[in-house]
């Protein structure tokens, strides 16, 4: 593995999709933690537009006592939901199909 300097990174393993059984170095930010996605271009063969892996972070398992993370993995997540954007109390939320129809009281 190359030399990153002061840049930390953590081997993280991968699970299901393509990159099932793999472990890759993983930059971690400041809280010492990869990021919650990590997504993968892969280039399309024809030339078309690159087929874009998406794999979310779980824990790899817990400690006994206090129950907190003892590290983490990737796990493929075939669907690719967008789920990076930030959730602020104060926003709207996001219109799902069934949801309850607006209120026209005149």
């Amino acid at each position: 593995m190359a030399d990153t300097g002061a840049v930390k990174s953590e081997d993280t393993p991968f699970e299901g999709g393509p990159m099932d059984g793999r472990v890759l170095p993983v930059l971690v930010g400041p809280t010492g933690n990869p990021p919650k996605t990590y997504r993968i271009p892969v280039p399309d063969a024809a030339g078309g537009p690159p087929t874009v892996l998406v794999y979310r972070r779980v824990p790899r398992g817990h400690s006994k006592r206090l129950g907190l993370p003892r590290g983490w993995k990737y796990e493929f997540d075939p669907e690719g939901r967008s789920g990076g954007r930030l959730r602020w109390p104060w926003s709207k939320p996001e219109n799902r199909a069934g949801g309850k129809p607006d209120a026209t009281d005149g």
